[in-house]
């Protein structure tokens, strides 16, 4: 299965910030004339949420699901001195360099489950692809999913991953089951098992050394315990992998 190479933009200006997520992304307009929400490196979830928004999301977009376009966006923090708000000023400048943007969905609300329906396979499958990635932050609280067009799109997958904030316990998430009693599409009758004889096949070593190569090299430089950043590439394979191989974390599904 092949994957694609995310696209490289350069900012050209900072348009609003976007005070609803935790980590202030912002509306930003790029030399491709494009609009794009931008995460940024110099927030205080740091790089690793970039990593795991690049690692999840394209995993997810390889095996089919709905996510918008993730690009690389290039960032001159020149840009953070026409920024009247001293806080987001301070976070444009520490975030010079490479940062990660997704293709702004205008006029795009956010999901509710209780006025859009999803069909039990759609369902199953986005609760296969947040169980293996450990994705903590899809639930009706917060569903992190965006209606645009009549269709449902997978946003936010930067609390995904979270056995790489300690690499050194990394092995215990393996087979750590998924809670999913507050997933957002769980009362949609999910057809988990479909999902896993689907999607299992697909997420092979060379499908997660393609994901895991898009990530810039200077998001995973200096990763403590690791030498060089295809090292701690080989680790998100080897994690995932054996993720896949176990799947007793997900309730139904026989390993």
């Amino acid at each position: 299965m092949l994957v694609r190479v995310l696209k490289k933009v350069i900012a050209t200006r900072y348009v609003l910030a976007l005070r609803e997520g935790g980590s202030l992304p912002g509306l930003v307009e790029a030399d491709d004339l494009g609009m794009y929400v931008v995460k940024f490196i110099g927030a205080g979830q740091g790089r690793k949420t970039l990593v795991a928004e690049v690692v999840a999301g394209e995993l997810g977009r390889a095996l089919g699901l709905p996510v918008p376009e993730l690009a690389l966006v290039d960032f001159d923090a020149v840009i953070a001195r026409g920024e009247p708000d001293q806080e987001v000023q301070a976070l444009l400048k520490a975030s010079g360099g490479l940062n990660l943007g997704m293709d702004f969905l205008p006029g795009s609300l956010g999901f509710d489950p209780l006025t859009f329906e999803v069909d039990p396979g759609f369902a199953g499958r986005v609760l296969w692809f947040d169980a293996l990635t450990g994705n903590v932050d899809r639930s009706w609280r917060n569903p992190n999913m965006l209606l645009w067009h009549g269709s449902p799109y997978l946003i936010d997958h930067g609390a995904t991953l979270i056995f790489h904030h300690n690499w050194s316990g990394a092995d215990r998430f393996v087979g750590r089951a998924y809670d999913a009693a507050d997933h957002v599409l769980s009362g949609f009758s999910p057809d988990v098992a479909a999902a896993d004889e689907e999607f299992a096949p697909l997420v092979d070593e060379d499908l997660l050394r393609g994901v895991v190569g898009l990530v810039p090299d200077e998001w995973l430089v200096d990763e403590p315990g690791f030498g060089a950043p295809e090292e701690v590439r080989e680790a998100y394979v080897k994690h995932l992998s054996a993720r896949v191989a176990d799947r007793s974390w997900l309730p139904g599904v026989a390993g």
